[in-house]
């Protein structure tokens, strides 16, 4: 068989691979190392994706590699409904000392961020007897049948669906720039009344068996919950006897500079959910809750053919060995403020001051939201922009809005090559206005 060229690979990715799929490049991926990932034709990008926040310590990190090849080894698949395995036990016993509450104690794995916040919800109805639950209003959740009926950041993931499934209600969530003709308290204010009046209007607290929020907004723009609302609703939560979600699935596993970002409040969730960084790259999620709570469930109603797979379980170990070996939250916090100051930098230049709306985030998840002065669609033109100069980044929510997820091991030199590209590829993107 001749060895095909990249134009010949790509084409065949288009002809055979789903619609449904969008993608930002026609590049077809050869490796990844460290922050940068390779091409078939040759080409180098320093990495500011982390595949959407999962390869959280890099590309092929060599001790997660390690851990990963001498499982395959050893054994591939041992199925949840069989036993035990040793890389599963092992993890958990990795993932309690870091979590953000000693209350979170009892876990169950499965494979991805959807259907591991399906699960949360199978645990929450299961447990208050109680069917509906309360979303943000530009939350991410998923794109299953169930969480795309939580998922409201953009219409594109649940248009033409239908019918969703129901028992799902949106608050507003306190987004504050787009809410500048009022302070952040009284955003919080009117976000916490809307709240209530759900509660009296939609959603009876009887009737309602959880709210889930991001601690970090992700596809609705990287916006952080502030700490004087995510408090009121945990009180809420509390008064109401409805179980608070924190959905870490983007944010958790050190990218806010916590391991987990509901750390930076103090909030304690009753069922937190975990993937993306837990084993940078292998496919495993969890969710986590109170051994009385996970105790009400029947054996045989959770689960599933590839749930916790020992491979990933042990990629898993090795970066919980690798986030206290590494000091990797200190780097996150260092190469953090590096990131923000290089970005808030920008306010001073004449030609993109006017263009900048926000700069947002906790750690290495930052955001850039542009200002209304800048067009539609100036976001993906200055994405595109970068990734011509030798960069991949991603839009977010249906605001013009760049998010920054580099690599939690990137190094100075790198968020440096990484600030000066990004101001190359805005100002290029400005020059054609």
């Amino acid at each position: 068989m001749s060895l095909k060229s990249a134009a010949d690979l790509a084409a065949i990715g288009r002809r055979r691979l789903g619609k449904g799929v969008s993608r930002i490049t026609e590049l077809v991926w050869e490796r990844g190392q460290g922050s940068w990932l390779y091409s078939t034709d040759g080409q180098k990008f320093l990495d500011f994706t982390c595949g959407i926040g999962v390869t959280n310590l890099g590309h092929c990190h060599p001790a997660v590699t390690k851990a990963a090849q001498k499982q395959c080894g050893q054994l591939v698949h041992a199925q949840c409904n069989l036993g035990y395995h040793h890389p599963q036990i092992t993890l958990m016993e990795k993932l309690l000392p870091v979590m953000p509450h000693k209350s979170l104690d009892t876990f169950i794995f499965v494979n991805s961020g959807s259907e591991a916040v399906e699960a949360s919800i199978k645990l929450a109805r299961h447990a208050t007897k109680k069917q509906n639950i309360i979303v943000m209003q530009g939350a991410f959740h998923g794109r299953t049948v169930a969480t795309m009926a939580m998922s409201r950041s953009k219409t594109i993931y649940s248009a033409g669906f239908g019918p969703l499934m129901p028992g799902v209600f949106a608050v507003p969530f306190p987004y504050h720039y787009h809410h500048r003709n009022m302070s952040l308290e009284e955003c919080c204010d009117d976000a916490i009344q809307q709240l209530k009046i759900l509660l009296k209007q939609q959603s009876a607290p009887g009737d309602t068996a959880a709210l889930i929020i991001e601690p970090v907004l992700g596809e609705g723009g990287y916006v952080p919950v502030p700490k004087a609302y995510f408090e009121r609703l945990q009180d809420i939560c509390e008064e109401n006897k409805i179980l608070l979600i924190a959905d870490e699935v983007q944010s958790g596993f050190g990218r806010t500079g916590k391991y987990f970002a509901v750390e930076h409040s103090g909030v304690r969730p009753d069922i937190m959910v975990m993937a993306k960084g837990i084993a940078n790259g292998y496919p495993l999620s969890a969710i986590v809750s109170r051994k009385d709570l996970m105790d009400t469930q029947t054996p045989g109603s959770m689960g599933g053919t590839y749930s916790g797979n020992a491979v990933a379980c042990a990629a898993g170990v090795a970066c919980a060995d690798v986030m206290q070996e590494e000091r990797i939250l200190d780097n996150v916090n260092a190469r953090g403020a590096q990131l923000t100051a290089g970005l808030e930098e920008l306010r001073q230049h004449p030609k993109l001051a006017p263009l900048i709306g926000d700069i947002r985030g906790l750690g290495l998840m930052i955001a850039l939201e542009f200002s209304e002065a800048a067009p539609a669609n100036f976001a993906s033109q200055v994405q595109q922009a970068c990734i011509r100069n030798g960069m991949i980044i991603l839009t977010t929510s249906v605001f013009e809005t760049l998010r920054f997820i580099p690599p939690l091991t990137i190094s100075e030199n790198e968020m440096r090559l990484g600030l000066e590209i990004f101001k190359r590829s805005f100002e290029e993107a400005a020059g054609k206005l």
